[in-house]
């Protein structure tokens, strides 16, 4: 089981799934990179966010996924951001990117119980 502030989200490129992983750290870790505050950058479309804040927001998912996965290798870089964004499309990559983001934004409002389905408070 899951818990806490996480988006866990998944594009399919071609026949491989490239995972993306979500949390505080990796957002701030965009944050750091952008000079810009997630929220800001996560406002695609509508004066925020862009082309590159979407690579980077994407970047930021297949590290955090690629070391919680401790997978040997390289970390992942810009150019291989780029290169998933342009296989698949812009849309469907921020698409992927913005659902990821969300769940660790709007993680603990949900005021239901954990056991209704609601978010964990610890």
């Amino acid at each position: 089981m899951t818990t806490g502030a996480r988006g866990d989200v998944s594009i399919l490129d071609g026949e491989h799934e490239v995972r993306l992983l979500y949390t505080n750290r990796a957002l701030a870790n965009v944050e750091r990179a952008l000079g810009k505050s997630i929220i800001t950058a996560a406002q695609v479309g509508n004066g925020g966010g862009g082309i590159y804040d979407v690579a980077q927001l994407l970047l930021a998912g297949m590290e955090a996924a690629r070391q919680e996965s401790r997978a040997t290798g390289r970390a992942h870089t810009l150019a291989d951001a780029y290169a998933v964004m342009d296989r698949v499309g812009f849309t469907k990559t921020a698409n992927a990117v913005m659902e990821g983001v969300a769940a660790v934004l709007s993680y603990g409002t949900d005021a239901r119980a954990p056991d209704e389905g609601g978010d964990d408070p610890k």
